[in-house]
């Protein structure tokens, strides 16, 4: 079981870790022509906010884990990037992006998995 728990931090790692960095890093423009549609509706100074989170929360998914210094931190990461996955999907709800809404529950289903496993194994 904690195979597929670690699997399951990694991938959302990846995946927060890249989208992070493209919500940091690109323009509001280029970001919408590449997918990352569900930030229409937000300010940059927010969209730059919640890529930082994102970036923060992929790396307290794995560090304080594996090195066992504050492991606390990731299940509250988890929980943490479920919360970004609420509002993610809510997003897309309201740009009527059913699929893209479903894909974000899902993920959002992967870090509260991820999240009770490892509070449970405090």
């Amino acid at each position: 079981m904690d195979n597929v728990v670690w699997v399951c931090q990694g991938l959302l790692a990846v995946l927060f870790l890249a989208s992070g960095c493209a919500k940091i890093s690109m323009s509001r423009e280029r970001l919408l022509a590449t997918g990352q549609t569900g930030i229409a509706p937000f300010p940059m100074p927010l969209v730059r906010l919640v890529a930082a989170s994102e970036l923060l929360g992929a790396v307290s998914l794995i560090v304080p884990w594996a090195s066992g210094a504050l492991p606390v931190l990731t299940p509250v990461a988890a929980a943490g990037l479920g919360v970004v996955m609420i509002g993610a999907a809510g997003s897309h709800l309201h740009l009527r992006e059913p699929r893209t809404a479903g894909l974000n529950v899902v993920i959002l289903v992967v870090c509260v998995f991820v999240a009770m496993a490892r509070f449970a194994g405090q």
